[in-house]
């Protein structure tokens, strides 16, 4: 970091403040509340932070307004799937949205961390939404389906494994559309993230969320549009929205 006019900015001309560039994926980086013994205290209070973060910077009303409206109707119920849902605030701006425009959506939340829906489900109940502590295999496994798929913040978490079996599972659940939402990793977006999120800092705050601190590694560790859409197998495509990168499947037939 170096000092400017008398004010501190990140330099991104080659590297982040880790050392790492952001000409490449830092899959090395691990996010604080991936350790399933980071503080409790901190991963409720990240959890409460998403619902304000992820509503400025994630596009989901774009996303909705997109790719999922145009696939709901008044007559008709429509079922989602959310995987990785955390805190669950997407899924209830979702729900919100599909009420709000009249149209019928119902909402299955699901996550493998029991903390992760522990808090979805002490939070209001949103109507049509539902969260499960289950893998999208578990699902697949038990012969479910749904109208849509979608995943916020998820694909970078990934190894090439575990993405390879997140877009099978999703192919296998969805009957009409998948969409992954996740973080288009750039140097305008790490720097407006530093600069946006400095209230966040943890240091010297104990129990303060980690929305800030994992959120800079989530954009090191995220695809560009063109990575993504090599890695993607046949029948899905690379989208993009402002600093985001989506992987859309159609499923065929629908």
């Amino acid at each position: 970091m170096s000092a400017e006019g008398g004010r501190s900015r990140p330099v991104l001309a080659r590297t982040t403040r880790s050392g790492h560039g952001l000409e490449r994926r830092d899959v090395a980086a691990v996010e604080l509340m991936d350790d399933p013994a980071c503080d409790a205290e901190g991963l409720t209070s990240t959890y409460r932070a998403f619902v304000v973060v992820n509503r400025l910077v994630a596009g989901w009303r774009a996303v909705y307004v997109r790719h999922v409206r145009p696939l709901l109707s008044t007559g008709r119920t429509t079922t989602l799937l959310d995987v990785g849902s955390g805190g669950g605030d997407v899924a209830r701006s979702l729900a919100r949205w599909a009420a709000r425009d009249g149209l019928r959506l119902e909402i299955t939340g699901i996550d493998p961390d029991p903390r992760a829906v522990a808090h979805a489900r002490a939070q209001p109940a949103t109507r049509g939404v539902t969260f499960r502590q289950v893998l999208s295999s578990d699902l697949v496994a038990e012969g479910a389906s749904f109208d849509v798929v979608v995943s916020n913040h998820v694909l970078h978490h990934l190894d090439d494994a575990q993405l390879a079996g997140l877009l099978s599972d999703s192919e296998a659940l969805a009957r009409r559309r998948v969409i992954h939402n996740d973080i288009a990793r750039g140097r305008l977006a790490y720097a407006g993230y530093w600069v946006g999120t400095l209230p966040l800092h943890r240091r010297g705050r104990p129990h303060a969320p980690f929305v800030r601190d994992d959120g800079l590694l989530s954009i090191r560790r995220s695809y560009r549009r063109d990575e993504l859409a090599a890695v993607l197998p046949t029948g899905w495509r690379a989208a993009t929205l402002p600093f985001r990168v989506l992987a859309v499947c159609e499923v065929p037939g629908a």
